[in-house]
């Protein structure tokens, strides 16, 4: 058996793992942050450093507490990680309302300035959608590494992963039954990708109402930006 199929079959329990690496989630973030900073004045929510300072206030705790590995939790980080998580998302949002009206309002004349900032509105989507789908999927990411199934909470998306035990040998043995796999940021980001390009789900399905609740915000968000935004910068251009 190749070694790569022997070390899914083999792998340690999950609450003996390390937990995932806070690298990903740190670079989403200041991603996030950056792409906020870059935006047009009247798209801004708040003066153009309030949000990112807070942002960061946020941020600098939580990778004190998991500075290498995420895999410790309290009551505090979760209530912090939870809030970063929604200031990104809300005040993107409030960008994609502000940008619509000025659409509406005729107030856009640069189509080139419009479908820089109809893109940034776009990425930021995807990250804060996928990191809300990161954070709170099966109750997190520390969750999911450090707590035995019987311990998790329901899952609020399922991933083609938790249904292929039953498939060919080579497909199963990464399955969820077999190599305990449980997906990570990358997972979610691609869930997040799928959804704003398919404006539904893919091969993930939501389970839960709060999954099925902010895939359609992310959806409708997506479809927005995409139809509305960048269909009038091109019209612009013209």
């Amino acid at each position: 058996m190749p070694a790569d199929r022997v070390a899914a079959s083999t792998r340690h329990p999950r609450h003996q793992r390390r937990g995932e690496a806070r690298l990903p989630a740190a670079v989403a973030t200041l991603v996030a942050i950056a792409l906020y900073l870059a935006l047009p004045e009247q798209l801004l929510v708040a003066p153009r450093f309030v949000v990112p300072a807070l942002e960061i206030l946020l941020l600098v705790p939580l990778i004190a507490i998991n500075p290498r590995r995420v895999t410790r939790q309290t009551r505090l980080s979760r209530v912090l990680s939870l809030t970063l998580v929604a200031v990104i998302g809300v005040t993107n949002l409030g960008a994609l309302a502000l940008l619509i009206h000025d659409l509406v309002a005729g107030a856009a004349d640069s189509g080139q300035a419009l479908l820089l900032g109809a893109l940034q509105v776009w990425l930021t989507n995807v990250i804060a959608f996928g990191l809300a789908y990161w954070e709170l999927d099966r109750g997190g990411p520390v969750k999911r590494t450090q707590s035995g199934r019987a311990d998790l909470p329901l899952a609020d998306f399922r991933f083609s992963q938790d249904e292929n035990a039953d498939t060919v040998e080579e497909v199963a043995e990464g399955s969820s039954v077999k190599s305990d796999w449980v997906p990570a940021l990358l997972d979610y980001l691609y869930v997040s990708v799928t959804n704003s390009t398919a404006f539904s789900p893919t091969d993930t399905m939501p389970l839960s109402s709060r999954a099925k609740v902010l895939m359609a915000v992310q959806s409708v968000a997506a479809l927005l930006t995409s139809l509305l935004v960048i269909a009038r910068a091109v019209s612009v251009l013209k």
